[in-house]
């Protein structure tokens, strides 16, 4: 049973699956008619005002000193991961984020990245990160393992959430739909009535986990200033 539930999240069966498999990544962008971009339209001003609102919002977190169009960089990786936990929920495709070779893949050279540009040049600013301020003497030593370790983790953090968030409402949803074979007719409605709410609380779900990774890596990203 357990082999079965899990096998849902497999990407593949054959060398030739494996291609198509991983395609479901980039398949939100793919279906989006060409006019959608340059035809005004009620959901063309939507997406917009929701790009304009994000960009604002990462805009304040990084401060006056970051770069030019750093915003677009974490408004784009909250796109590519709402389309992809969004598809993920449609019947017979595939769900890439909730493998951690594609949020792992992500997180870590983002992270690597952080690191290396703000030790080469912001190292003593990054030394006093090291030491919270009014850390009492006898604790900095271990206020530095504590930090240090919080850090190194950060890449690992961000990708288990999101692909746990994602196999999690999955597999709930898996689990209902195997049992309605064996279910009488009077609770079948109850169940595609819950399930119908479950797909809502994973539409939710969706959107939400993909704002809290690109709002954890504008967050992580600031620090390097």
């Amino acid at each position: 049973m357990m082999t079965n539930l899990f096998s849902t999240f497999d990407p593949s069966t054959n060398i030739f699956n494996l291609s198509l498999n991983w395609t479901s990544t980039f398949i939100g962008l793919l279906m989006i008619p060409s006019l959608y971009w340059l035809t005004p339209s009620r959901i063309n001003i939507m997406w917009n005002k929701m790009n304009l609102t994000l960009h604002n919002e990462f805009k304040t977190l990084l401060g006056t000193k970051s770069f030019n169009g750093t915003t677009f960089i974490f408004i784009s990786i909250f796109i590519m991961m709402m389309f992809n936990n969004f598809m993920g929920l449609f019947p017979y495709i595939f769900t890439s984020t909730s493998h951690l070779s594609l949020t792992f893949a992500i997180a870590l050279p983002m992270w690597l990245s952080f690191m290396m540009f703000g030790w080469i040049n912001h190292t003593n600013h990054f030394f006093t990160h090291l030491v919270p301020q009014g850390t009492p003497p006898a604790l900095m030593s271990f206020m530095v393992l504590i930090e240090t370790i919080s850090n190194i983790i950060r890449p690992g953090t961000l990708a288990v959430r999101l692909a746990a968030n994602m196999i999690a409402g999955h597999l709930l949803l898996t689990l209902l739909g195997n049992t309605g074979p064996s279910m009488t007719m009077n609770l079948i409605s109850i169940l595609i009535i819950g399930q119908m709410m479950l797909l809502i609380l994973e539409s939710a779900v969706a959107m939400i986990q993909a704002y809290v990774f690109s709002i954890l890596s504008t967050l992580y990203s600031s620090e390097i200033y």
